[in-house]
């Protein structure tokens, strides 16, 4: 058994260019639970032991502050040239406000950030599910290939809403070292597949982006970037998506549904990955869904619907081709019931021996029936009414929405409201009871736990508990009864780091673990020699750039809370700012002098229970006589001519850059147009509406560091006059003939566009149908409800850039 170990490792982490800081000695965390066999295995780690794992000597060293919550495990690439910054050691952090993070991994340093939400739109709602909230943005964990583009890649998928309401999902593809969009992305994640089931029209599946969230961590094998797709909450229609994109184009290159003809089947694993072997085949569970249990002669469903199943798919070709599955004999029932495989993560063990000592490779999987189901991968079991065909399976505690771990012939799991539990394996088989579990029991959703080990040595399970604050437990990996550390432990709440968030997977690697919470990463290692934060930038001694800067610092050591006063009077004193206490390593002040002024900054630091500080001086920047533009053209307040304008404005004076805003909404905004900075006196615009619209002209200019704004209002010209589609049949307020029903309406006049919901909940709602944007004067639905209750239709009018509506009610077929 031991033999196998090491080769196993580097068989899932070392192909696909996913290895290179194993390659060189150094460990790396590229995806979701270290490898695509999704062990949760750090076989690298020197630096944390048994022995040193205790409150007196390990804890918290910092908290890294973000804009969101954090659902994606952080990730990890040592020793990466950052431009202009120098070598780091780079921690990977993304949040539900799609933004994306590199910060230092060592001291919490911030390197580089950007938002990915394009101008006009904003993290998606929660699309009226609670599982993700109160925004959805980046909730699945990235991949990493450091050896793709000119520094590596950092994969990840956004969603998003425009200003129409439209929603969005993007795969990005980001450079390691600056963040910046490579391989011409981002590419709109689409997709269609031949089916009748739910998302279908005329025996084609439409991928429908506001129906579908991308919870599991993405998977590279094989030069294939895949995703896989579940819904909010249940809410139909939807459908298991799974989508392969090349990764150097970002080009799709595969498309699958496990249930094309079906509905429901989504792909949700509580945030794991889909795992791959070394040949790229691809498993998962699918949730609950549609299954055929009617077989074709090779005992795979006559319909091709694989919900609540391992599913285990050969990436060959433009289909991913089900090659084998494993469903229980109650699949149907199970999955009517919503006892599903799908709300926990599969595993693939490394190669075993079966009870006749010949080689065997198996996998994993547990969901809400309370039972961990082994199976062959060269034979997983398909379907029998009679019985399940597994290797074996093991009955644990609780339902399970985590994913398990392995180490050294151990397979730990985390149910919901269970002990965490270890699984020998020895002649062929697991142990049916477990060899050995915590004391603590895991509330929802139980844990997915993380092991850091020299080899076979110095193993530590690690298990992030979610509660209000968040837990990190660390555990004997050879007797889980011995907890080693909680952050509980410390007086004084010294090792809190935020509140609990589910889903969260520990990264351990190079003596430090870092677990996402709800606003940040909370960042645990080996407590050292006390020792207070250092200001790092602005450099001390310096002249500020203008009344805003941002004072950045090192964490120290020891080091619980900070606090930074500002002064013109003295070290020690406040009168300029005072931030109270925190948990940054940074601090933005907008409020400072510009009259050349000596400013006394002093940075406090709590060490156990005295604050020691730190004082520096800094020069206030001197403003000069300066003054910001003024619109000259078109007069402001007039009614603009049409749909084309040119703005211009006078130099002012200290100015260095402009920048144009137009909107329909109010100032500041720029739904309308956007000019970027810009170095010129006059900007044309071409997209203006013409429906008579207030428009507001906000007209920054750069002074110094500061952007001052000026305000003009004007009247947007008015083409035709307009007016928007009205229905014409059904008639309104009729009852409707049955399940199907042909909408009709005018035209309008001046309408580019029509869109039609239909709701049984509100007007405005679209709980029942959405069309989309269309250019036709009818629209036929299928999926009408026959109970008699009342329907709400609103039909949408595109005039210029605005979306007028009418409203009218039905009352549905009974």
């Amino acid at each position: 058994m031991v033999a196998h170990i090491s080769r196993w490792v580097c068989l899932v982490a070392c192909y696909g260019g996913l290895g290179l800081g194993l390659l060189f000695g150094q460990a790396s965390v590229l995806t979701w639970h270290n490898d695509n066999a999704r062990t949760g295995q750090n076989l690298q780690e020197t630096i944390l032991t048994p022995a040193n794992v205790k409150v007196s000597t390990f804890g918290r060293l910092f908290v890294i502050g973000v804009d969101g919550k954090v659902d994606a495990q952080p990730l990890y690439v040592p020793s990466v040239t950052i431009p202009g910054q120098g070598v780091h050691n780079v921690l990977y952090v993304e949040t539900e406000h799609d933004s994306a993070y590199a910060f230092d991994a060592d001291n919490g340093a911030l390197l580089k950030h950007v938002s990915l939400l394009p101008n006009g739109e904003t993290p998606s709602d929660s699309r009226g599910c609670g599982q993700v909230s109160p925004e959805m943005g980046i909730t699945s964990t990235p991949v990493i290939d450091p050896q793709s583009g000119p520094h590596g890649t950092i994969y990840l998928v956004t969603m998003s809403k425009d200003g129409s309401g439209k929603y969005h999902h993007r795969l990005h593809a980001l450079d390691l070292t600056t963040l910046a969009e490579e391989f011409s992305g981002p590419a709109e994640i689409t997709a269609t597949y031949p089916g009748t089931g739910d998302e279908s029209a005329a025996g084609t599946l439409t991928f429908k982006p506001e129906q579908h969230k991308e919870r599991p961590g993405l998977l590279l094998s094989n030069g294939v970037v895949y995703t896989t797709w579940g819904s909010h909450c249940d809410a139909r229609p939807y459908t298991g998506w799974v989508m392969g994109y090349a990764e150097t184009t970002l080009q799709q290159v595969s498309v699958r549904n496990l249930t094309p003809n079906g509905n429901e089947g989504g792909i949700w694993a509580a945030g794991a990955g889909p795992a791959a072997d070394a040949s790229g085949n691809l498993y998962l569970l699918a949730g609950n869904g549609t299954f055929d249990t009617a077989l074709t002669p090779g005992g795979f469903p006559t319909m091709d619907n694989y919900g609540n199943a391992f599913v285990k798919m050969s990436p060959g070709g433009a289909t991913l081709a089900v090659t084998d599955y494993f469903t229980m004999f109650n699949t149907t029932s199970e999955s009517g019931a919503d006892e599903d495989l799908g709300s926990g993560g599969l595993m693939l063990l490394p190669p075993l021996n079966n009870s006749q000592g010949q080689p065997v490779s198996l996998a994993v999987g547990a969901g809400k029936d309370a039972k961990a189901y082994i199976v062959n991968t060269g034979n997983m079991g398909k379907f029998n009414p009679a019985t399940n065909n597994t290797y074996q399976t093991l009955t644990l505690g609780g339902s399970v929405y985590s994913s398990p771990a392995w180490f050294n012939g151990k397979l730990y799991y985390g149910a919901v409201s269970d002990a965490l539990k270890a699984f020998s394996f020895s002649n062929g088989a697991f142990s049916t009871i477990p060899v050995s579990q915590s004391s603590r029991t895991f509330p929802y959703p139980g844990t997915t736990p993380s092991i850091s080990a020299n080899g076979t040595s110095n193993a530590v399970v690690w298990a992030a508990e979610n509660s209000s604050p968040a837990v990190l437990h660390a555990y004997d990996a050879n007797n889980l009864s011995n907890e080693l550390y909680n952050s509980n432990q410390a007086p004084s709440a010294r090792d809190n780091f935020g509140a609990g968030n589910k889903y969260i997977v520990p990264t351990v690697v190079n003596g430090k673990v870092y677990v996402g919470t709800t606003n940040g990463i909370g960042v645990f290692g080996l407590l050292q020699e006390n020792v207070p934060a250092t200001m790092s930038s602005p450099t001390p001694g310096s002249t500020l750039a203008g009344a805003s800067a941002t004072f950045q610092w090192t964490a120290g050591s020891g080091v619980s809370q900070y606090w930074l006063y500002i002064s013109k009077k003295a070290a020690g004193s406040n009168d300029v700012f005072d931030s109270g206490g925190i948990n940054l390593l940074s601090e933005t002040v907008n409020t400072l002098p510009t009259d050349g002024s000596t400013l006394y900054v002093t940075l406090y630091s709590l060490i156990g229970s005295t604050w020691t500080f730190n004082s520096y001086t800094y020069k206030a920047f001197t403003s000069v006589a300066s003054s910001p533009a003024v619109m000259s053209s078109p007069a402001p307040g007039s009614t603009l001519s049409g749909a084309s304008a040119t703005f211009q404005w006078t130099a002012g004076s200290g100015v260095s850059q402009n920048w144009l805003y137009i909107s329909e909404k109010a100032a500041g905004s720029n739904d309308v147009f956007d000019s970027g900075g810009i170095n010129l006196l006059s900007e044309t615009v071409n997209t203006l509406p013409t429906d008579g619209s207030t428009l507001y002209v906000t007209l920054y200019s750069l002074i110094g560091s500061n952007w001052l704004f000026n305000v003009y209002t004007y009247k947007a010209a008015t083409s035709v006059a307009s007016s928007p589609a009205a229905m014409s049949s059904p008639a309104p307020g009729s009852t409707l003939p049955g399940a199907s029903a042909t909408f009709q309406w005018t035209t309008g006049s001046g309408v580019s566009q029509y869109w039609l919901y239909i709701s049984k909940v509100s007007a405005g709602s679209h709980d029942i149908f959405d069309s989309g944007g269309i250019n036709l004067l009818s629209q036929t639905v299928n999926s009408l409800p026959t109970d008699g209750s009342t329907l709400y239709v609103t039909l949408y009018s595109l005039i210029g850039s605005n979306w007028q509506f009418s409203v009218y009610t039905y009352q549905a077929f009974h």
